[in-house]
Parts: structure tokens; sequence; C-alpha cells
């Protein structure tokens, strides 16, 4: 099996590094998202329009 360049082995850990930051960011949106539908939910509760 033939080495690896430089650029290659920089190109496969931006590539990992940018899978994993990616998933990240996709857990804080899905739990940012849950957060603000359930602090929407909670404050019109607390509203008693009639």
């Amino acid at each position: 099996m033939r080495e690896l360049s430089a650029e290659a082995r920089l190109h496969l850990y931006a590539r990992s590094l940018s899978r994993r930051t990616g998933t990240g960011f996709h857990t804080v949106a899905l739990y940012g998202s849950f957060a603000l539908i359930a602090a929407i939910v909670f404050s019109s509760l607390s509203v008693h329009p009639f």
C-alpha cells in the first residue's frame, strides 16, 4: 500500500473533524429547537387571556 501524501492526510483529517463537528452542530440544533418549542408552550400556558 502506498504512503499517503501530507495533503491527503490533511484532507482526511479535515473530513473527520468536520464530520464530528457537523454531528455536534446537528445535536445542538435539535435540542435547541426542542427547548424553543417547550418555552413557547409553557409561556402560552401561563397567559390567561380570558
